[in-house]
């Protein structure tokens, strides 16, 4: 049974599946169509009970912004929930929450279903994010405009590692992050094609030994050697191995 995604939002037109959209090309996409992944983009504003649809207004003690309100997200989440027996994971797309790291995101790819709350404006009423209490997750360290961008990035990471979505399934075993099978999570090493040589600068000779031996050996200490330089962090927190 494929993964399904919802995603709450007040712009669904951002979650079309058909090409130019960003959901609708590449991996993603490919996933859409083989029948790996299901995307249902709801908006928020059909569970409004003005003729306005109305979603957010002034935040209580003033300040700038507008603040989503608690009744529609509310009725929104229940609503989609009951669409679909599977159980679901709730997800709100915030800039405090839990990083959105690989291990997390192969967490959540063993999930049957997850819906996604994307926020926008200033903010969500706290206490509505406190009676669904969703998994909070955030993608980066800044301020998005809303969390429809973030939601897309969570679905790509989620997608690529369903078995079958890729062209072969090992290619994400030693992608940036991916867990070794010495437990570390390494940067992905280099990668060269054709030519041999591009403006005087040939490939490393080992690539073109035909030893495997010794190529995934080189490409191992190459990102060891990668990991420490750019992100050395990663070789001593947890599951590094070390």
């Amino acid at each position: 049974m494929p993964l399904r995604f919802d995603i709450l939002t007040t712009f669904p037109e951002m979650f079309a599946t058909e090409p130019p959209a960003a959901l609708g090309v590449s991996i993603p996409g490919r996933a859409v169509r083989s029948g790996h992944i299901e995307v249902h983009a709801t908006n928020i504003r059909s569970f409004t009970t003005d003729k306005h649809q109305k979603t957010d207004d002034r935040p209580f003690g003033g300040g700038p912004g507008m603040v989503m309100m608690c009744q529609p997200l509310w009725d929104a989440v229940h609503a989609v929930e009951a669409a679909d027996p599977r159980p679901a994971t709730r997800i709100l797309l915030t800039p405090q929450g839990r990083p959105l790291t690989q291990p997390l995101v192969e967490e959540l790819a063993r999930m049957e279903r997850l819906i996604l709350i994307a926020g926008h404006y200033e903010g969500i009423d706290e206490r509505v994010i406190e009676k669904l209490a969703p998994l909070e997750v955030s993608v980066g360290d800044y301020v998005l405009s809303g969390g429809e961008l973030g939601a897309m990035i969570l679905i790509d990471a989620v997608t690529r590692l369903i078995p079958g979505v890729l062209g072969d399934d090992s290619s994400n075993l030693e992608d940036s992050f991916a867990q070794g099978k010495d437990g570390q999570r390494l940067l992905d090493c280099p990668h060269y094609t054709k030519p041999r040589e591009w403006m005087g600068t040939p490939i490393p000779e080992v690539l073109l030994s035909g030893n495997h031996a010794k190529i995934d050996q080189w490409r191992q200490e190459q990102r060891l050697a990668r990991t420490q330089t750019r992100r050395p962090d990663l070789l001593s927190g947890p599951g590094s191995g070390g």
